[in-house]
């Protein structure tokens, strides 16, 4: 979650795609807050990507492949 002041998320979208590899993005919500979801094996750059925009909260970040590692029996 972003939270600042005139966030668009076409524009954060649109950077991420275009800026950063991964896929399954979601970006959603109005001016003073955006949800992203983004499946990466960067995260780091996301992070910092999304703290040049406001203040960022609520960070889940999972290692899928180590959950699918997990996941078989």
């Amino acid at each position: 979650m972003i939270e600042g002041k005139k966030l668009d998320e076409d524009v954060i979208g649109t950077y991420i795609r275009e800026n950063l590899q991964g896929d399954c993005l979601l970006a959603v919500g109005d001016e003073e807050l955006i949800k992203i979801h983004y499946h990466t094996n960067e995260p780091w750059k996301l992070l910092e990507y999304c703290a040049s925009l406001g203040e960022i909260y609520d960070i889940v970040i999972e290692d899928m492949e180590r959950q699918a590692r997990g996941c078989k029996g």
